[in-house]
């Protein structure tokens, strides 16, 4: 793969192989966070996987309706499980899970939209503050775009990228690979990326990013 290089607000950043899986610098967390903030998305910079577990699980109140969005970030955190098996809040995954094997995809549409908060990752964060999420599906992409009230979004400081090229360039050549191997793992099916989003401005309060200072997800 080529060297991506660009210059964001006066930093200069060489986007390779082994930087997709590198975590950024404190400067360039700084630099990404504060991007992020002028784009009416609140941010909080944690330490450890704990912290950032203890700061989604500080937002949000006792018995509201969440949905846990299929993320690697989620499970190693342990968010997914305090949210879906601690019995504290009303865990709109488990909902669908009750609807069996094969559930109607208007059944599922219908069940996340009673969600009051989504959770879930990136695949990529731009240093000028734009988030990219691709999906096979799409089926997590609706809440994060609109459908949900509030939106929370764990992000390891890997995942930060000087630009859209190199947003682009992380989800196909890093992380379709491994979705494809865990999907094999977990569904025994091929993964690809059927569905893309951006997420440039968001009106304030509506989404908060938690950026983990440490390698987290893919």
């Amino acid at each position: 793969m080529s060297s991506v290089q660009a210059t964001i607000n006066k930093t200069t950043f060489s986007v390779t192989d082994d930087s997709f899986a590198r975590p950024a610098d404190e400067g360039e967390l700084a630099v990404a966070a504060a991007a992020l903030e002028q784009h009416g998305i609140s941010v909080e910079v944690v330490d450890t996987l704990d912290a950032a577990r203890e700061a989604v699980l500080a937002k949000i109140p006792e018995g509201a309706s969440v949905i846990t969005n299929t993320s690697v970030t989620l499970q190693e955190t342990g968010i997914a499980a305090a949210i879906n098996e601690s019995g504290r809040y009303d865990s709109v995954r488990k909902r669908i899970m009750a609807l069996g094997p094969t559930p109607q995809a208007q059944e599922m549409n219908a069940i996340r939209a009673q969600a009051a908060y989504a959770l879930g990752s990136v695949h990529a964060l731009t240093s000028d503050g734009t988030l990219v999420l691709a999906s096979a599906t799409g089926s997590q992409l609706a809440s994060y775009a609109f459908g949900t009230a509030h939106v929370i979004l764990v992000v390891g400081a890997q995942k930060l990228v000087p630009n859209l090229p190199a947003a682009y360039e992380r989800v196909y050549e890093h992380c379709v690979e491994l979705e494809d191997a865990r999907a094999m793992a977990a569904y025994g099916q091929h993964s690809s990326v059927g569905k893309m989003l951006e997420i440039h401005q968001e009106r304030p309060g509506r989404i908060h990013v938690v950026l983990v200072r440490q390698v987290v997800g893919f």
